[in-house]
């Protein structure tokens, strides 16, 4: 599978938006997307063109795909799924990707971002009600425990980020017992409790075509 091995500030700047994608450096002076937030590329800094619908919709999908670390055939997948649920598809998509076990890791702040969430994971670094698993797209349900496994609590990497988690905020859905390096799923995340400023039903349109 196709892996995206560059520089993931350039994603940022394509994207027009701080997609969080490197942990507290998004939030310091060093952030690449507020030095130069023009497009990455020998005409990034060029006037830029209207762009025709297809475009629009286009880069919204790129936007969520890159935000969630997904490759296409991944996201596809998810859109899928998505459309075969009741309710809105769009909402649906972005409830399945929240619902991902390394976007909970990072929601609980036991990470500093998605990219950092996946790698943890697959070293098997945390415990679903208190058994291992080592899949970064296993999907969380309500009443499910994630801790850190008592071998990885010293990290210093694990401690870092929960010493920056009051400036992310938990989400209303999610609860972390900071203490005991423990955090809930209360229940599942509502459109209301994203956010990131996500246009879902223009990814509907673009794959409806």
């Amino acid at each position: 599978m196709a892996r995206y091995i560059g520089s993931v500030c350039r994603l940022c700047r394509r994207e027009n938006l701080k997609l969080f994608l490197k942990g507290d450096r998004c939030y310091s002076d060093k952030c690449a997307f507020d030095r130069r937030s023009y497009p990455p590329g020998q005409h990034g800094q060029r006037r830029g063109r209207k762009n025709s619908d297809y475009a629009i919709q286009l880069r919204e999908k790129q936007k969520v795909k890159r935000m969630y670390g997904l490759s296409e055939k991944q996201f596809r997948l998810f859109f899928k799924r998505a459309d075969r649920q009741k309710g809105i598809t769009g909402t649906n998509l972005l409830v399945l990707l929240e619902c991902r076990l390394d976007n909970v890791v990072y929601r609980l702040g036991f990470v500093n971002s998605r990219i950092q969430g996946r790698q943890l994971v697959k070293h098997s670094h945390f415990l679903i009600n208190g058994k291992k698993v080592n899949i970064p797209s296993y999907m969380i349900k309500m009443g499910d425990v994630v801790e850190i496994r008592e071998k990885s609590r010293n990290m210093q990497t694990i401690k870092d980020s929960l010493d920056a988690v009051v400036r992310r905020g938990i989400p209303q859905w999610l609860d972390l017992e900071k203490e005991s390096l423990k955090g809930m799923v209360k229940g599942y995340p509502v459109r209301e409790d994203l956010t990131m400023p996500i246009q879902e039903q223009l990814i509907v349109e673009l794959y409806s075509k």
